[in-house]
């Protein structure tokens, strides 16, 4: 009886960190997403918001690192559970990343306002909000899947990440384009590129929580491996 009890204490405080994890994702997708708002918008305030919201995530990410490092000593879980632990603390550390990256954006967006944009830009800026819309729905399937450690999805997620690294392929073709029509584009298209880059990231980071999602299940670390040997790891 004894034991039911602890291992269901247990089962209590995996779920518990796991809807933190979730909260803590949809706190960073919903950084990236007001980020580009900022950006296609050239608006400073919604900037301002998401840079606020960096210490948020940084304390969650600190405290979720912190309980789970408590859970471990207490418990010491073996086998998936202990997989799952390990799992949790590289999706966090990736979750961080992403506020990181939106934080980048902002402070991106916040530049361009206040040295003047020009209009021309505005075409690579819509560019940009279709790869952030990729990488953003990317992120979001990724924490559906550790929400249910779902293998299926996230083998969706490897598979759809080439798309947004061609994204950027072609945004950064046409950045290059506009600074060579108009030396006067330089300094912004130069921004608008490590917009892409921090995007491009975003959708590193997704992936990076599908790595960890099929270790837990199947205990395969897939990472550095080509998605048809993750394929094969998944059946």
């Amino acid at each position: 009886m004894a034991d039911k009890h602890l291992s269901t204490q247990f089962d209590a405080e995996l779920s518990g960190i796991s809807n933190r994890v979730l909260e803590m994702g949809g706190l960073v997708e919903a950084q990236v997403a007001q980020a580009i708002y900022a950006l296609s918008n050239f608006s400073s305030e919604t900037a301002n918001q998401v840079l606020q919201q960096e210490t948020r995530v940084n304390t969650m990410e600190v405290e979720i690192d912190s309980d789970l490092s408590g859970i471990i000593a207490r418990r010491q879980p073996t086998a998936r559970d202990l997989r799952l632990l390990i799992a949790v603390s590289k999706t966090i550390a990736n979750l961080e990343r992403v506020g990181d990256e939106a934080a980048r954006i902002a402070r991106t967006v916040q530049r361009l306002v206040n040295t003047g944009v020009s209009s021309r830009l505005r075409v690579p800026v819509t560019d940009l909000a279709f790869e952030a819309d990729l990488a953003i729905a990317l992120l979001r399937k990724a924490l559906d899947a550790f929400a249910r450690l779902d293998t299926g999805k996230a083998l969706e997620v490897l598979k759809q990440d080439d798309q947004i690294d061609q994204e950027f392929d072609g945004l950064l073709r046409k950045l290059i384009t506009y600074m060579m029509e108009d030396p006067r584009t330089i300094s912004s298209s130069i921004d608008l590129v490590f917009v892409a880059k921090a995007i491009e990231r975003v959708g590193d980071h997704a992936k990076n929580l599908a790595e960890a999602i099929i270790y837990v299940v199947k205990g395969t670390d897939v990472r550095h491996h080509s998605v048809e040997a993750v394929e094969d790891a998944v059946r």
